[in-house]
């Protein structure tokens, strides 16, 4: 399967809080770990390999430490990169992570600083990057789109990977879903779909209609999926069919980081295998689920994936 989207690196530095500072209300931490994952697009690439499948990547990386930092990370989980296009210059994003371990099982998060270049591409990496995704577009079963509204999927670049002859088409859509017309699956969670709609949304009532109506609006030509939280995810098919796809009970919830990545991911990777639409969800969010009790991005095996399904279906 082929990713393309907005790569980045999430870094986590921890460390244990030993006393107030005199200079703020604040916590002074004893330095104690740096941990550093691939995220944004990246995310999937890695659940996708993470599962046996070959993963590959396409975006934009800065030639500076964070964009040499996250290639390293991704050959390490062989992940094909050959597409990931390097900008000299650029800045590649990074999304930093301050987390206090205060002797529970999990660290807190007492705060974020994102380094985010907003800048457009140079016309010849968008055209490198063009070129390398249609040469590698005959070879894959499935394109994914992760669409993290930094700034590389704009609508004309969404038209050229709509033009690229994939056999089937998913985009996690992050709120932007007219870009996305006339894909085979298109995700979002709820508070997009509400927006985009213009209306609330709280019944089963209410998403049925909401992931018909955009389903149709879209003219997708697989399905509409609206992610709920713990409340399941909401699918829509292009064939008329309407489904409710329950979450697995989740006791421990301690960060939701990555969930929506590893759903759109395992849902792709279930479609292209041949699954029906029910099942690719259903099969979703049971990772999701896996997801939502680590911190940080994550991504679950197939192995404990395939141990934590036959639990829901017991």
């Amino acid at each position: 399967m082929l990713v393309v989207g907005d790569v980045l690196l999430d870094e986590y530095l921890g460390g244990r809080p030993t006393r107030m500072s005199r200079e703020a209300p604040v916590p002074v931490l004893e330095f104690e770990s740096r941990r550093l994952l691939p995220g944004g697009a990246a995310n999937p690439a890695v659940t996708i390999a993470g599962l046996g499948s070959q993963a590959l990547l396409a975006g934009v990386a800065g030639d500076d430490d964070a964009g040499q930092q996250l290639r390293a990370l991704l050959q390490a989980q062989s992940i094909d990169c050959r597409a990931l296009v390097r900008e000299a210059g650029r800045s590649t994003t990074l999304k930093l992570r301050v987390m206090a371990q205060m002797g529970l099982r999990y660290p807190q998060q007492l705060a974020r600083i994102d380094t985010v270049s907003r800048a457009a591409l140079s016309p010849e990496s968008g055209q490198l990057l063009l070129e390398k995704v249609k040469s590698l577009a005959g070879a894959v079963d499935a394109l994914l789109v992760s669409d993290y509204r930094i700034g590389l999927l704009t609508r004309d670049r969404v038209d050229e990977l709509r033009a690229a002859g994939v056999s089937l088409l998913a985009a996690d859509a992050q709120g932007e879903l007219d870009k996305y017309h006339d894909f085979g699956l298109v995700k979002c969670n709820a508070a997009e779909a509400a927006a985009w709609l213009g209306r609330s949304l709280a019944s089963d009532a209410d998403y049925g209609a909401a992931a018909r109506e955009l389903c149709d609006r879209l003219r997708l030509t697989g399905a509409m999926v609206i992610t709920r939280g713990p409340q399941g995810a909401t699918l829509a098919t292009a064939t008329g069919e309407l489904r409710h796809c329950p979450a697995p009970v989740v006791s421990d919830v301690y960060d939701v980081t990555g969930a929506g990545d590893t759903a759109i991911a395992v849902m792709t990777l279930a479609a292209a295998a041949g699954a029906d639409w029910p099942a690719a969800v259903t099969l979703a969010n049971v990772a999701s689920g896996l997801v939502v009790q680590r911190v940080g991005n994550y991504a679950p095996a197939a192995a404990e994936l395939d141990a934590a399904l036959a639990t829901v279906d017991d």
